[in-house]
């Protein structure tokens, strides 16, 4: 194991269990595509994963590129994305993705100028993107390493159990950041060990 997962074991105990259980996962491999998995994120969001992935593949469908071109979707009709099986919100929450992006030049942006907070404020004004969905971006699209999804059910889930926490809500969040404070500047990192632990676990 290499030192500096030692080092964060020391500081923190608790997460030699998790790394026990896992050989330490490397950094996840960004796909740079903000739009496209803000999109994506959006679609799996509060459904089963099998039906998720079903509903975003017919999606997918209707492009015969088989890439939702944002110029397209933007002026696509709602009724048009319902019929592939998203909700109304859902479809409009796709349809502002797509327009903020062309608004914004998403393929042109300087990510990389911008820091975690910057972009989670500029992301969220996209009705429909909260902050939960922009840490999925930040952990998978960009591999930002310090990121800890405190909105995350299963990483709230994964710390009361290993940490036998019993706040809620907000306390929560207070509590999860506190202990994750060692953690730093791997907290991406450490939360994808506690995905892992949590599915093993449940």
């Amino acid at each position: 194991m290499e030192k500096k997962w030692t080092n964060l074991i020391k500081k923190d105990p608790k997460l030699g269990e998790i790394f026990a259980h896992h050989p330490v996962l490397s950094p996840s491999e960004a796909t740079g595509d903000i739009y496209f998995d803000l999109t994506r994120n959006i679609a799996y969001q509060q459904i089963h994963g099998a039906a998720a992935k079903k509903i975003f593949g017919r999606f997918i469908d209707l492009f015969d590129s088989g890439y939702p071109n944002p110029k397209i979707v933007a002026e696509m009709d709602i009724q048009e994305l319902r019929a592939v099986g998203f909700s109304n919100q859902k479809a409009g929450y796709i349809r502002n993705i797509a327009a903020f992006a062309l608004d914004h030049d998403f393929e042109h942006r300087d990510w990389d100028s911008m820091s975690d907070d910057e972009i989670i404020k500029f992301l969220t004004q996209i009705k429909g993107v909260g902050e939960w969905t922009v840490h999925m971006v930040l952990i998978f699209s960009m591999n930002r390493s310090d990121i800890l999804p405190t909105g995350d059910y299963a990483v709230q889930m994964a710390m009361k159990k290993l940490y036998g926490l019993q706040e809620e809500k907000r306390a929560l969040i207070h509590k999860m950041k506190e202990i994750a404070e060692p953690w730093k500047p791997h907290r991406s990192l450490v939360s994808r060990h506690l995905w892992l632990w949590f599915g093993n676990n449940k």
